[in-house]
């Protein structure tokens, strides 16, 4: 887990993932639903997936500003919904923000596990 604490000393590099990330979840929230785009094949663990990565991704680019980091991404899904409300083919819905709460509480979970397995096997 040495790798992990090297890893998480690159905050310039989180944030660059992150906003790469976001940006690809936001084209691939804002497609039209005809064209085929990768799918879990349920439409509430895509959004799960999507911000899981998104939490993960922001533990290590604003470390020490995680509820805020959280809260934040949570707003950005919730801007999703409003622009794909907007959009003739795709429709915000309150279940999707839930489904995008669940997966940032996952991916903070993780990265946490993550962080905490890198200081134990250290010490």
């Amino acid at each position: 887990m040495v790798w992990w604490a090297r890893l998480a000393a690159h905050v310039s590099l989180w944030r660059w993932l992150l906003a790469t990330a976001m940006l690809g979840l936001l084209v691939l929230s804002l497609m039209p639903a005809a064209l085929p785009i990768p799918s879990t094949g349920w439409d509430k663990s895509n959004h799960a997936l999507g911000f899981a990565v998104l939490a993960f991704l922001a533990y290590g680019a604003w470390p020490g500003r995680i509820p805020l980091s959280l809260l934040g991404l949570l707003g950005y899904g919730g801007l999703i919904e409003v622009l794909q409300s907007l959009t003739p083919d795709r429709m915000a819905e309150w279940s999707d923000l839930w489904a995008d709460g669940v997966g940032l509480l996952i991916g903070a979970a993780l990265a946490s596990t993550m962080q905490r397995l890198a200081v134990v096997r250290s010490t």
